[in-house]
C-alpha cells in the first residue's frame, strides 16, 4: 500500500514536467536550499529517542512566482534513548511548494522514501514532510510534521523546525 502511494506521488507530477518542454534553469527561478532542522519525536518514535537533529537539502524550480516543485535529502539524526542507539533517516524525495506572495507565507510538502541508517533488518519506506512557513529571497524558516512509515509497522514521526538558506546559480 505504502509503495503505491509512492508511485501515484511520482506520477502525479510527471504530467507537470511533460509541460515544460525547455526548461531555462535561471538564477531567477532555480537554487539550492541548505539549513538545519530540529525536531522532538513524537508516537513510537518518542519510545526510543530523545531528540532529533537534521541537514536539509533541496534543488528547487520556480514555475511561476507561486509555485516550485524540486528534490529534497538531507539526513535526520534520532538520538537513542534508554538503551536505544542513534539512528537515523535520509530521504529521497520529491517536494512541492506554494509562496502566497513574493516574500511571507508558504505551504509544501516533501514524499518520497526514507532510508533508515543504522537499524536492523529494516530499510526504511514512505517518507512525507508536510510544512508551513516564512520565506524572503534568502531565507525560509519553517514548521513540519515528518513521518517515515519504515517496514515492519514501524513510524518515525517527529514536529520541528527548520531554516534553510538559498543559494543563488551565478
Amino acid at each position: 500500500m505504502k509503495k503505491l502511494f509512492l508511485i501515484i506521488g511520482f506520477l502525479g507530477l510527471s504530467p507537470i514536467f511533460a509541460q515544460q518542454n525547455d526548461i531555462d534553469i535561471t538564477p531567477q527561478n532555480s537554487w539550492l536550499k541548505a539549513g538545519l532542522t530540529a525536531s522532538i519525536p513524537i508516537g513510537d518514535a518518542n519510545d526510543i529517542s530523545s531528540f532529533n537533529l537534521g541537514l536539509d537539502l533541496r534543488a528547487q524550480y520556480l514555475f511561476n512566482p507561486n509555485f516550485a516543485i524540486g528534490l529534497a535529502s538531507g539526513y535526520s539524526h534520532f538520538f537513542g534513548k534508554d538503551g536505544f542507539d542513534d539512528f537515523g533517516v535520509i530521504p529521497a524525495a520529491g517536494f512541492a511548494r506554494y509562496y502566497f506572495t513574493p516574500s511571507g507565507l508558504f505551504l509544501g510538502a516533501d514524499l518520497g522514501y526514507g532510508f533508515l541508517t543504522n537499524v536492523d533488518n529494516n530499510s526504511g519506506g514512505l517518507y512525507v514532510n508536510p510544512q508551513i512557513g516564512y520565506h524572503n529571497r534568502d531565507w525560509n524558516i519553517y514548521a513540519f510534521y515528518q513521518n517515515t512509515f519504515a517496514e515492519n509497522d514501524v513510524y518515525l514521526q517527529n514536529v520541528g523546525v527548520g531554516v534553510t538558506y538559498n543559494i543563488r546559480f551565478k
